[in-house]
């Protein structure tokens, strides 16, 4: 691990032209080598000078030397300070006035490096390397202090922040901010940013009250994180056996999903197991987009990344700004089951940040009824952010399971922006047989395909009393009356209007029939119906299996110069020649874990791997060979 801090005692933290050099090589080391890169953050930004030896010296053209109050014409040095100046300090202009020589200031040099400009290229430099570390390695900010300007820029560029409850990440301070304003607005750096800004706007996933805390945050996210780049994340025991069924049950009813994911005590004091193994999900970003929920967690020790559906109603707070009087607090009311333009940003976000260095596969506990489409969330951007979501996905590294819980369903856009398609080798979806798929809900679907017309022709149908009367109706055995509707008419009207509310309730189980999971397995939407109570079983042998599968397949493709999607059928039908079978059973999975796991498959597979290496180099020699004649192969052995 490389970890980078500012010294706050040196000129307050600010970055000079050295520290930022200093910055970068430690940064970039970390980054060629694929190691975490950890930096403490508190920092007064760019580092600001002035050439203070010229203060002394430079003189003033005022335009009337009798009255300075009508303001000056330049500043200049007089011929004995200019060349008691190293060379290069200054750029002059040499002017002759009343016989004395002049040297006007154009601009200031200074022989001292880093008290300017030249901080802000550097600024420059570690802001590009913090962004490339974020792609090549595992990034993580703590900031313990304030930290500004290009301070505050590096936590961002880095991604995952850590922010102590008394460390603002602002741009500007707000003494600047007030003298802009031209009035006392702002009375401290946290209302700027502080965390009760950062928190729910997404920079900062985690607050802490103190430095303690805020290292213990840091190691604990560590320990989710591989060694390296391009390794699997450790897997830790909680003791926590894979096999026991999961007791919380989701219901139809609004409920909490850290109940689902973590489990949770009773007023009895009896404890209801989650998911995941007891006390290892972490929630991250909690303050932002709360209609989703994302963390991490262990699952049989697999350090897993997670996204869970708050199915409850929740408020987004966007508080006043006290620059401007005429703003106000808004607390806007967002809906279980419903993707908002914030929470589908904080999705695909979270989704990059499991991809990138920490190398998590990922569950997505899907059951979204959609994306928010009114005039506001449309203006704010959620078709940009749910299409975040789709690019996230289709280029996320490691396995992927969807799965739609007990009593949740999946709707319209918010199914096709996690369909497996996205990303064939990676993803896997699957569903409770509890659980609802489809475009639009019964009521929806019955307003478009179902309507009260055809509603009415079931009625008929299938109602005794509606098939005598139409019957009596054709026979004409009572005739209609001189005026107005007949008898038989008036009694079908009421009869129907008596069955309407019925009827509409057997249309909507009939558009239901159509999103049950049967039907997903039968259209090849899903992969297989899973029952909740054994589903963690079931998951942890098929997490095993794709991570173990997946990087023998990885190496077979850096051997072969292939891609993934060549080498994955070849490790496929390897394993099936030896016995194994690949029927989504949990025994076929288990079986696959354990062989690939154990020093006997790790044997096997490097075997294999030689055997097939040789074979393809033997290949590209032949194809190279043909055309050749004999004395150019003998040349060329």
């Amino acid at each position: 691990m490389v970890l980078i801090a500012n010294d706050v005692t040196v000129q307050s933290g600010s970055f000079g032209v050295q520290e930022d050099e200093f910055f970068y090589k430690a940064s970039e080391y970390a980054r060629l080598r694929g190691i975490p890169r950890v930096y403490i953050s508190c920092n007064s930004g760019a580092r600001i000078g002035l050439v203070d030896e010229l203060k002394s010296k430079f003189r003033v053209a005022f335009k009337d030397e009798m009255n300075p109050t009508l303001g000056f014409e330049y500043l200049y040095l007089t011929e004995e300070d200019y060349k008691s100046l190293a060379p290069g300090t200054v750029d002059v202009i040499e002017r002759e006035v009343n016989g004395e020589k002049r040297y006007v200031l154009e601009a200031i040099i200074g022989t001292q490096n880093g008290i300017g400009v030249e901080n802000l290229r550097g600024s420059g430099l570690i802001a590009g390397e913090t962004s490339r570390a974020y792609d090549e390695t595992f990034t993580l900010s703590y900031v313990t202090g304030r930290s500004v300007g290009i301070g505050a820029y590096l936590n961002r560029l880095g991604q995952r922040v850590i922010q102590m409850q008394k460390g603002p990440m602002i741009l500007t301070g707000y003494s600047a901010l007030n003298k802009l304003l031209g009035k006392e607005v702002y009375t401290s750096q946290d209302q700027l940013g502080g965390p009760q800004i950062m928190f729910p706007n997404g920079v900062t996933h985690e607050v802490v009250q103190n430095d303690k805390d805020g290292m213990k945050a840091v190691i604990e996210w560590l320990s989710y994180t591989p060694a390296t780049f391009t390794s699997l994340s450790p897997s830790v025991s909680h003791g926590d056996p894979v096999d026991r069924p999961i007791d919380f049950q989701p219901t139809k009813a609004p409920y909490d999903p850290r109940h689902m994911l973590a489990g949770v005590t009773l007023p009895d004091g009896t404890f209801e197991r989650g998911f995941f193994d007891k006390d290892s999900f972490k929630e991250y970003l909690g303050g932002w987009g709360k209609s989703v929920v994302v963390g991490r967690a262990r699952l049989g020790g697999q350090p897993i990344g997670v996204i869970s559906v708050e199915t409850r109603l929740v408020e987004q707070r966007i508080p006043a700004d006290p620059g401007n009087p005429e703003s106000r607090e808004s607390l806007q009311p967002q809906a279980g089951q419903v993707w908002y333009p914030d929470s589908a940003f904080k999705t695909a976000q979270a989704i990059q940040d499991f991809n990138r260095g920490e190398n998590l596969p990922l569950m997505i506990f899907a059951n979204w009824r959609g994306f928010s489409g009114g005039t506001r969330d449309m203006y704010g951007e959620v078709l940009k952010f749910g299409a975040m979501i789709v690019d996230a996905l289709r280029t996320y590294k490691h396995p992927v399971f969807v799965y739609i819980p007990p009593n949740g369903e999946l709707r319209g856009g918010a199914w096709v922006v996690i369909d497996p398609t996205i990303n064939p080798l990676k993803m896997e979806m699957y569903a409770d047989t509890q659980s609802r798929g489809g475009i639009l809900e019964p009521p929806g679907i019955c307003e478009v395909k179902y309507r009260a017309a055809e509603q009415k022709v079931t009625m008929h149908r299938l109602d005794p009393v509606l098939t005598e009367l139409d019957s009596v109706g054709v026979g004409g055995i009572i005739g209609r009356e001189k005026e107005g509707e007949s008898e038989v008419e008036r009694e079908v009207k009421q009869r129907e209007k008596t069955l309407a509310p019925l009827y509409t309730q057997i249309a909507h189980e009939f558009a239901d029939l159509h999103d049950r999971t049967g039907r997903m397995v039968a259209k090849g939407c899903i992969r297989k119906a899973l029952t909740w109570s054994s589903s963690r079983h079931f998951f942890y042998w098929r997490v095993r299996a794709r991570l173990l599968s997946d990087s023998l397949s990885l190496s077979v493709a850096t051997a072969l110069h292939i891609t993934e999607k060549e080498s994955m059928p070849m490790v496929h039908d390897w394993l099936s020649s030896i016995g194994f079978s690949f029927s989504l059973s949990t025994e076929d999975d288990q079986r696959i874990a354990e062989f690939l796991g154990s020093e006997e498959g790790k044997r096997e597979s490097e075997k294999w791997l030689t055997e097939i290496s040789l074979k393809s180099k033997r290949e590209r020699v032949r194809e190279m060979m043909k055309g050749m004649s004999e004395e150019e192969v003998r040349e060329m052995m």
